[in-house]
């Protein structure tokens, strides 16, 4: 990544995290003021995808993979130490460590452009507990990009990611979920949900829905033209996504909006067919395969 992009992306992602914190924190207001009806629940993939293994050299010099910690329930954290939102759940990630010691593993991934000095200069000074270690940029690839920090997955002892979290979080959730994972009394309901994308942008084609896209006027069978249509043409804004993939990956993507809301008229019969931009094929994880 050069450095003009690493700008860009550390921006987006500071500004994510902060606009992320600002509505969790709303919510966390309203929610005090006027319990959920029907109580807590906690959601986790109905069939989930084994995580994508991965060998980092951990800050310490030990080696960090998930294969050693299968077994375990795993919290997969993806940070920044310039991140505020990920620098302020560090001691609830280290309480977390502490209680579940031998049950769970948490996994500290870097996404920093400051060497690793810097960065086990902010691990002593935190005191975290648990492994760290700098994402490369294939393992960011493999986990979808990393459009925010901080970015969590958790994984049951089988190593297959039943949930994501982008932004910050309340910790209760992650306890709730992790104690769910281990078989340990919750005061939730569990329910389960399918990955049309939320977690690997390869399952976008299951996705019956896009972010800001209106499908709503389409007949059934026009709906699942364009739903083809979203899911076979590549995105053109150099995301290397299909527009499917680009419209959960970034919502306010321009380029993919546009061109899904020409899609829309072209198969409801309000606008002439016009040839596609391209088609990009994808990788298993969902990005396109590169020459």
């Amino acid at each position: 990544m050069t450095p003009p992009r690493q700008r860009a992306f550390r921006a987006a992602c500071e500004t994510i995290c902060c606009c992320v914190a600002f509505f969790l924190v709303a919510a966390g207001c309203g929610a005090a003021a006027k319990p959920q009806q029907g109580g807590k629940v906690i959601r986790l993939v109905r069939n989930p995808d084994a995580a994508p293994e991965f060998k980092l050299a951990g800050l310490d010099g030990k080696a960090i993979s998930l294969a050693d910690v299968r077994g375990k329930v795993v919290l997969l954290n993806f940070w920044a130490t310039w991140c505020g939102p990920c620098r302020a759940e560090i001691p609830d990630l280290i309480e977390l460590q502490e209680k579940y010691k031998g049950q769970l593993q948490i996994i500290g991934l870097t996404v920093d452009d400051d060497d690793a000095g810097v960065i086990q200069q902010v691990v002593a000074r935190t005191g975290i507990n648990y492994p760290v270690a700098m994402a490369s940029a294939e393992v960011r690839i493999k986990y979808g990009g990393i459009a925010a920090l901080p970015t969590s997955f958790v994984l049951d002892a089988q190593g297959r990611v039943v949930q994501k979290h982008e932004g910050l979080r309340d910790p209760a959730l992650y306890e709730t979920e992790i104690r769910a994972l281990l078989g340990l009394p919750i005061d939730a309901r569990v329910e389960t949900f399918e990955d049309t994308g939320q977690i690997f942008l390869a399952h976008a084609d299951r996705a019956g829905e896009l972010p800001g896209v209106d499908l709503s006027k389409l007949t059934p069978q026009q709906r699942q033209a364009a739903l083809h249509r979203f899911n076979a043409e590549g995105c053109t804004c150099g995301c290397k996504f299909t527009l499917a993939q680009c419209r959960i990956y970034d919502r306010n993507c321009p380029v993919s909006k546009a061109r899904a809301e020409k899609i829309i008229a072209e198969v409801s019969g309000t606008a002439p067919p016009s040839e596609a931009p391209g088609k990009a094929p994808v990788s298993p994880q969902g990005h396109p395969e590169r020459d």
